[in-house]
C-alpha cells in the first residue's frame, strides 16, 4: 500500500519509529507519572484555562495520544484502536466547542 507521496505506509511507520526511539526512551526513563502528569496538565489547562491558552493545550493533548496511538497501532487490536481515535476526536471537538463559545 503506497501514500499519496508514494512511499510504502510500512516505510512511514518505520521513519517514524526512528525519529520517536530518542522520546519514548526519555518517557521511559523518566518517573512513571511523567506520561500521566503531562496529558493531566495538558488536559485540566484545555478545560479550564482561557480559550486562548486551553485551546492548544488540547490540540497539544491530541498530537500526544495521536502520536503514542500511531506508534502502538500494530500492537493492539481493534477494541483498543477505536477507543485511542474516539479519545482524539472528542478532545478535538472540545477544542472546536470551546473556540465557538469563545
Amino acid at each position: 500500500m503506497s501514500s499519496p507521496s508514494g512511499q510504502s505506509v510500512s516505510g512511514l511507520r518505520q521513519r517514524v519509529t526512528k525519529v520517536s526511539y530518542p522520546y519514548v526512551a526519555k518517557l521511559h526513563a523518566a518517573p512513571k507519572l511523567t506520561l500521566p502528569g503531562i496529558t493531566l496538565v495538558l488536559a485540566l489547562a484545555g478545560v479550564f484555562a482561557p480559550v486562548v491558552v486551553g485551546v492548544p493545550a488540547l490540540v497539544l493533548l491530541a498530537l500526544l495520544l495521536g502520536w503514542l496511538a500511531f506508534l502502538s497501532w500494530p500492537a493492539v487490536t481493534t477494541g483498543p484502536r477505536f477507543l485511542r481515535l474516539f479519545s482524539i476526536l472528542v478532545i478535538l471537538l472540545f477544542a472546536v466547542s470551546r473556540i465557538a463559545n469563545g
